[in-house]
């Protein structure tokens, strides 16, 4: 009798724990002016491995800050080095599983019809424009070297409006709150109603790159998914949402 029982055990058993590596699901923490583009990937990936990507978007200093304080998170994608340099340096990733994934490059978008400019200053002088909190959003940071670079900083700022994260600079364009709004060339691909009307020197800001890795605490698999997104068709996917591929 107790063996009947023990076979009839695993045989409940048996499918339960195909039903469970079937729902196999890891949780991505990732920058938001990441979203449209990982949106697609995890769509992809779910289609070809049958395992799902749950994601979370806020501004890379948020979510670097909530992994810190022991948020359940398989896998980072940050905006920049900072945050993703902020994890290692507490030992909260996996150094062998870091790489930069993708690229991008800053500008400013403005209504439709806008003429693009040689010079932002009369455009960012003129009127409030919006752009993320540079003390802690990596497009914000990005936005404000760039604007020291160019001697215009101490000029504009007290015509800017800050936001959470980049994509919320760049609503405050599209419902026309500002006339202009300082984000990522991606961002701006996302709002084809807007017009690019400046794009800043590669050289008047470090270089934006999203470096992505495995948390410590993350489970395995979700390298698989890393992989995915530095794979040729991960980086395809980047670069039809406005990126730039992860290697130049």
């Amino acid at each position: 009798m107790f063996r009947i029982l023990l076979l009839a055990g695993a045989l409940i058993v048996a499918p339960l724990f195909s039903v469970a590596q079937a729902a196999e699901q890891y949780t991505i923490f990732a920058a938001a002016s990441m979203k449209d583009a990982l949106d697609q990937a995890a769509k992809d990936f779910e289609a070809a491995s049958g395992t799902k990507i749950v994601l979370s978007f806020a501004s890379s200093s948020v979510l670097a800050k909530q992994i810190a304080a022991a948020a359940p998170a398989d896998a980072f994608v940050s905006a920049d080095l900072q945050w993703m340099d902020y994890l290692a340096e507490r030992k909260l990733i996996k150094p062998d599983t870091r790489r930069i994934i993708a690229r991008n490059d800053l500008v400013i978008a403005a209504a439709s019809g806008t003429q693009s400019v040689t010079d932002p200053e009369a455009m960012l002088s003129g009127g409030k424009f919006a752009m993320g909190d540079p003390k802690g959003v990596p497009a914000g940071k990005y936005g404000k070297a760039a604007l020291e670079s160019l001697k215009l900083w101490d000029k504009v700022q007290k015509n800017a409006v800050f936001g959470e994260n980049v994509r919320v600079a760049l609503e405050y364009v599209r419902k026309g709150a500002v006339g202009a709004a300082i984000v990522y060339g991606s961002d701006r691909f996302a709002a084809p109603e807007l017009a690019t009307a400046y794009t800043f020197p590669e050289d008047s800001h470090k270089p934006i790159v999203y470096p992505a890795a495995e948390t410590v605490n993350g489970n395995d698999g979700v390298v698989k998914f890393l992989d995915f997104l530095s794979s040729e068709a991960g980086q395809k996917n980047f670069v039809a949402h406005g990126f730039a591929p992860a290697k130049k």
